[in-house]
């Protein structure tokens, strides 16, 4: 090993021991009611053109039908170990939605997945007000092409899982005793910029993205 070399890494190892010592940190508290969490989540949501829907658990399925419809969207994929995939299904096909159970492997049905559904469906893992974002995890069961690959995103929030900050969040649900591999703040639809800053949505992923809170 090159002595430039061995003083760069002992540097490193100098910092990571000493990571903390003598550091006061300091984390942005907010005392927002859930009324206040809703309210400032939906408020950033709207600002990059996503749409936000507040509902019950009584009226969801029945509201994201109505709000498809008038999308003109003719399918939705999901997936079918989802705790409201039952409820899920029967709403849509009561309306002749198609309902796409997520149950193959990519490669046998990945023409169709890209190139004719309307719409994915997910759940998430919360969310956060300061910010306006969602938190996703996802796994075997809900994959991230849920997310990604459909032109509209469909995302199901309980009200109670909206955090003030990301910190308040992840103290809450324990981040620190363990985390997926692909951990995802999502904040609107998809967009991008050229040099001349001009926003295209729907570059990178969906170009919608439309999210149902239940209170």
């Amino acid at each position: 090993m090159s002595e430039a070399r061995r003083r760069i890494l002992e540097r490193l190892r100098s910092v990571g021991r000493d990571r903390g010592e003598g550091i006061e940190r300091t984390v942005d508290r907010h005392d927002w009611d859930p009324e206040e969490r809703i309210a400032r989540f939906t408020d950033r949501m709207q600002e990059v053109r996503a749409e936000v829907q507040v509902t019950t658990e009584a009226r969801w399925s029945a509201d994201l039908v109505s709000l498809l419809k008038a999308k003109g969207v003719g399918n939705l994929v999901y997936a079918p170990d989802s705790p409201v995939a039952a409820r899920l299904e029967s709403a849509l096909q009561a309306d002749d939605i198609e309902a796409v159970p997520y149950a193959l492997e990519i490669e046998a049905w990945k023409n169709d997945l890209f190139e004719r559904m309307d719409a994915g469906f997910t759940g998430s893992r919360g969310a956060i007000a300061e910010t306006g974002s969602l938190i996703l995890w996802p796994d075997t069961s809900e994959p991230r092409l849920l997310s990604l690959v459909p032109p509209l995103h469909v995302v199901l929030l309980q009200a109670d899982d909206i955090y003030s900050t990301f910190a308040e969040a992840m103290q809450a649900q324990g981040w620190a005793q363990g985390m997926p591999t692909n951990a995802l703040l999502i904040s609107g639809p998809s967009k991008s910029a050229d040099i001349a800053q001009v926003l295209a949505y729907g570059v990178h992923g969906p170009r919608s993205l439309l999210v149902l809170i239940v209170t």
